[in-house]
């Protein structure tokens, strides 16, 4: 047998270069989208139970927390009907897809270990939060992202070390700096609906 090779020609090489730039791509659209809901979800409750708490004097103000069951299956809807339309799940989708499926594991198994009403979850849930928020960061290699995870850990220390009025308003601050902010960056580049990850 004859060893062949065969050589490209120039089409069939960017074909090939296309296809794996492809593998790499991540929805703009809904990293955009996530991060708004959750920006402004998170933000609500957090604020609401501060207010609630600080100045009604209502004990159970963790309470208003529950409107995240609401969210969570808003996302995951979302998140459903955009991956059945996608033609491709690329790697950075992937990605990007499971460190935040993780988080929210890490999540639950916190709720369940830590009462809701210690004040001291917002430390440990900002120190999660800013894992797959680094990480989805530098998938779409958006740097106000992996800002926003920064911002997320030294809140974290705020939060820890802060008197009750700045801890109380660390879980809000980050949402504004880590979620909404580039919620609405990316919203306005969705307009390309990819962005290249890195």
């Amino acid at each position: 047998m004859e060893n062949e090779e065969k050589l490209m020609t120039g089409e069939e090489g960017f074909r090939v270069i296309a296809e794996m730039i492809n593998k790499t791509r991540v929805s703009v659209t809904q990293a955009s989208f996530h991060l708004l809901l959750w920006g402004w979800l998170v933000f609500a409750c957090s604020l609401l139970e501060f207010l609630l708490r600080k100045y009604a004097g209502w004990a159970e103000s963790w309470q208003v927390w529950y409107a995240v069951i609401a969210g969570v299956i808003v996302s995951f809807a979302y998140g459903f009907a955009k991956g059945k339309k996608e033609r491709i799940f690329t790697y950075g989708t992937k990605i990007y897809v499971w460190s935040w499926v993780a988080f929210l594991l890490a999540l639950v198994i916190l709720f369940i270990v830590f009462p809701l009403e210690t004040g001291e979850v917002s430390t440990y849930v900002l120190l999660m939060a800013g894992i797959p928020l680094l990480i989805s960061g530098v998938v779409l290699n958006f740097r106000p992202m992996m800002l926003g995870a920064a911002a997320f850990w030294l809140l974290a220390l705020v939060a820890h070390f802060g008197g009750d009025t700045v801890s109380g308003l660390a879980m809000p601050t980050a949402m504004i700096i880590g979620y909404l902010i580039p919620g609405y960056i990316l919203r306005k580049r969705g307009s390309h609906d990819t962005i290249q990850g890195s």
